[in-house]
């Protein structure tokens, strides 16, 4: 836990310290509300293929990338899947779906409050293409100077390799940035940085997907 105190991550209006000099916001499911939207794309992938997919597992892989994600389910279910074909069809979905996403008002906010005055990043376990398509869906891409994506690291969250590369481009020490997630992988990640980590998941209702 940061010794920075913690009314500020509680509340997104609080006064972020002085000391914290970098924002870095997570995309999916911080900033944009896109996990229903990937549940659809997911059981639209997994489907034809006989895998199971419930939706509370869905949310467990928050963060990871979707090539790990289809080889764990490969291992669960003991099958030999094509994992980057499967992942790739997902992603194709999932763009079909952008124009369904909102964002999320209050993490938005924060970013639109901090502009100018700390450097803002997106530190995504997406892709840059689908990333940057979702950012400028919702009229944020300009918002953010920096995104850096699992594209652009040897190794995705829980790995701190995004969030590293982002404080990096930034130009701001790894302490002095501060996360924002909604993921149990990337705290874990913000964590092997060394960043504070603001959980966001309190602030918001997650809108389930509609069956």
């Amino acid at each position: 836990m940061s010794t920075l105190g913690s009314t500020w991550m509680e509340h997104p209006a609080g006064e972020i310290p002085a000391a914290i000099e970098g924002l870095i916001f997570d995309c999916d499911g911080t900033l944009i509300d896109t996990m229903p939207t990937h549940f659809a794309a997911w059981t639209r992938a997994l489907g034809p293929l006989g895998i199971p997919f419930p939706e509370d597992q869905f949310y467990s892989f928050a963060g990871a990338p979707s090539v790990k994600i289809v080889e764990s389910l490969a291992r669960q279910h003991g099958r030999d899947l094509p994992a980057e074909a499967v992942a790739r069809q997902k992603e194709q979905y999932f763009v079909e779906y952008i124009p369904r996403v909102t964002p999320i008002e209050l993490v938005v906010a924060i970013a639109r409050r901090e502009r100018g005055r700390r450097k803002l990043a997106v530190a995504s376990g997406g892709t840059q293409d689908v990333i940057r398509k979702l950012l400028a869906s919702v009229n944020l891409l300009e918002l953010f100077p920096v995104i850096v994506c699992s594209d652009d690291v040897a190794h995705g969250k829980p790995a701190p390799d995004v969030f590293l590369e982002a404080a990096r481009r930034l130009g701001v020490a790894p302490g002095k940035c501060a996360v924002y997630e909604d993921g149990e992988l990337g705290f874990l990640a913000a964590r092997a940085a060394g960043m504070p980590i603001i959980d966001v998941r309190p602030w918001y209702l997650p809108r389930k997907i509609e069956r």
